[in-house]
């Protein structure tokens, strides 16, 4: 549904701003540029505060704020230099795109996969004779028919010495490969969030929480039909609710300046205390006292919010029976929790997205019937990001294309189509429906293809050249969620309608934000390890997670993982019935307040970190509704959208000193 004052010509198609401008679009590339810098600076060698891999970067959120306070400024010295509102959402969304290229949707996660099954190759792992045979030439910068650790691989992470230079001329081919592969990655992302948002945003009329204080601060003094309202940034609630983190965070900053300022913790390990069996198998059970979490999850309704804290709590009873009875859970691979869990999540998964198919599908029936005939939406097709034919067999082209280009790096193809269909088609659309309704602020999964391959087969047996491509894959792609541009997509083209600009004209802004974060932020990835070392920075990106990848795959060439068991079967059919039976009761029986969405969710790590905000917006929701209704829910709501604003501006003002030294203290937030 579009806003009331948003007109349509006879045709259909929306009357709306176009998202480009020149004024906006410099602007924007400058904006850019600042988020790049800053995103990398701050993750890669602060390492303390992660400003870019959420799906509403705090960063944003900060330089959002920095041009509105420019923008007034501006509006009372120099009227006409003054940017518009559509011109703000501009770079808005240049800025957020720009975000997550620069953190773990896709570089952070990209560029040392490339570099690290060289460096830490040695003989006790064998890496060079396992996976070097298998590796093009094509894909890394360094030769995979010579020793380990080269030139290009030591010097990124021990630092180049006085007088020698970065090797940029063994970086220019892989970075054309792998440019190649994220590109159509994204544009995979981007037909998806094409085909998607008329179900998500206009019939089921998903709430998407992370758009909401972005539009509240880019609104101004009007509501969301254009009447006059009472200004976001000008209610005295608003800053109520800046203010408290502002001041926790005030206190957490001065006493790492000063220790003899008391400290307030914000993360509290509750597991701690469970030191008896069965007790102490419970698992991780901290509490990390997000406030932006709370205001986000507070927008959501209390049935998923009872759903996700609940469900979450079902996995550490789990635990508990588990070791009661003398069984030992063996942890899912690769993801921080049981393996029984894991598979549960699957199933999970698989119902969700039927379920979310069969919602769909009189959508999607005339999706498919357009893909063929043309438009079944007729002129209302013109309001979207792409038409209907471009985007649908632009989906189906894109997976077979990204399965081609694995099966070049030795592949497969059969067994890589399958991979890329489940990264794309289960994992990324359930990640971005728990953006889209459930406000995550961290999409996570936990479990990968290959997860889903070993219910059929074992992967032991997939030899070297599809185990190593499976480690880039998992390294790359599938793994680590967090950062996930098909969320950056569609919440910028639900963004949109309250601003009042044109969807088809996004493509163009997607498009050169994707391009100059690339740069910028490809630049950095690789400038900055050159220069520092990359065993110096941020240990998950440089030996963490690109290891990991390598490790799983070695222990499966070397037969130490163990081989599928039966009882993995057992908790995917067991996930698979319960989530149907969640989603069926809920179309049958009124009231009922257990969401299968919460229970998709329950082993991954998001959920290990705001379990916590969840219980408490849950609570304080519940206690407000039910005392005050709608009227006091109206009026406190505010106040949760300025505990965001609030976390997320220290943030940054905390990044600012601690990018000119890197040495500057900072306090920990909670989103580890």
């Amino acid at each position: 549904m579009l806003p009331e004052n948003t007109k349509l010509d006879q045709s259909g198609s929306e009357k709306g701003r176009n998202a480009l401008t020149l004024r906006g679009l410099l602007a924007g590339i400058v904006c850019v540029v600042i988020t790049c810098y800053t995103v990398c600076y701050a993750e890669l060698v602060v390492g303390k505060i992660q400003l870019g891999y959420m799906q509403l970067p705090p960063v944003v959120i900060g330089m959002l704020a920095l041009m509105l306070g420019a923008r007034a400024v501006l509006g009372r010295i120099a009227p006409r230099l003054q940017l518009k509102t559509h011109e703000i959402y501009t770079i808005y969304v240049m800025m957020l795109i720009a975000a997550m290229v620069s953190s773990r949707g896709v570089l952070e996660k990209l560029i040392p996969l490339l570099i690290a099954p060289n460096y830490f190759a040695d003989s006790t792992n064998n890496w060079k004779s396992r996976f070097f045979s298998h590796i093009p030439s094509w894909v890394v910068p360094w030769n995979p028919a010579g020793p380990a650790k080269q030139f290009a691989a030591k010097r990124f992470y021990e630092a180049l010495r006085p007088g020698e230079r970065i090797p940029w001329q063994l970086w220019i081919e892989p970075l054309i490969a792998w440019g190649i592969f994220v590109a159509l990655v994204v544009f995979a992302y981007l037909c998806m969030a094409s085909l998607l948002r008329r179900q998500w945003v206009d019939n089921e009329k998903l709430t998407f929480p992370l758009v909401q204080l972005p539009l509240e601060m880019m609104r101004g003094d009007r509501d969301a039909h254009g009447r006059p309202a009472e200004s976001f940034l000008a209610n005295p609630v608003t800053w109520l609710g800046f203010a408290l983190p502002a001041v926790i965070y005030c206190v957490k900053g001065l006493h790492q300046y000063q220790p003899a300022i008391p400290n307030i913790s914000t993360q509290f390990n509750i597991a701690q205390y469970f030191t008896a069996p069965p007790w102490n198998s419970i698992g991780m059970l901290t509490v990390y006292m997000s406030f932006a979490g709370i205001g986000f999850l507070f927008l959501l309704p209390t049935d998923l919010l009872f759903s996700l804290w609940f469900f979450y709590m079902v996995t550490r009873i789990e635990n508990v029976a588990a070791a009661s009875w003398g069984y030992q859970l063996p942890a899912m691979p690769m993801y921080p929790c049981r393996q029984i869990v894991g598979y549960q999540v699957m199933g999970a998964y698989v119902a969700l997205t039927g379920y979310m198919l069969y919602s769909a599908r009189m959508h999607l029936r005339q999706v498919w019937r357009g893909m063929w005939r043309g438009s079944a939406y007729q002129g209302e097709e013109q309001q979207e990001l792409m038409p209907y034919r471009t985007a649908g067999w632009g989906l189906i082209i894109s997976i077979l294309l990204i399965a081609l280009w694995l099966h070049l790096l030795h592949m497969q193809y059969l067994l890589a189509l399958f991979m890329v269909t489940v990264a794309l088609l289960l994992v990324a659309l359930v990640m971005a429906r728990s953006t889209a309704e459930a406000g995550m602020l961290m999409t996570e999964t936990s479990f990968r293809p290959v997860d889903v391959y070993s219910l059929f087969a074992d992967p032991r047996s997939l030899g070297g050249g599809n185990l190593t491509a499976l480690a880039f894959l998992d390294g790359a792609l599938t793994r680590d969620q967090r950062g996930l541009l098909l969320t950056g997509f569609l919440d910028s083209l639900k963004f949109a309608d309250g601003v009042q600009v044109k969807r088809r004209s996004l493509l163009a802004v997607f498009v050169l934000a994707l391009l100059l974060a690339l740069g910028v932020s490809g630049y950095l990835h690789i400038m900055l390890p050159y220069k520092l070392g990359g065993v110096q920075m941020y240990g998950y990106v440089y030996m963490d997670n690109p290891v990991w990848a390598f490790a799983d795959a070695q222990a499966n060439l070397a037969h130490t993982n163990p081989p599928p068991a039966f009882i993995n079967d057992l908790a995917f059919l067991a996930g698979l019935s319960i989530a149907v039976l969640l989603a069926s009761l809920r179309t049958q029986v009124a009231g009922f307040v257990l969401n299968p969405l919460g229970y998709a969710l329950c082993g991954s790590w998001t959920m290990k970190v705001f379990w916590f905000p969840c219980l408490v917006a849950w609570m304080l929701k519940t206690l407000i509704l039910r005392y005050g209704g709608m009227k006091l829910y109206s009026k406190a709501r505010p106040f949760f959208l300025g505990m965001i604003l609030g976390e997320f501006t220290m943030a940054v003002l905390f990044t600012l000193p601690a990018i000119i030294n890197r040495f500057t203290p900072t306090p920990n937030f909670p989103w580890p």
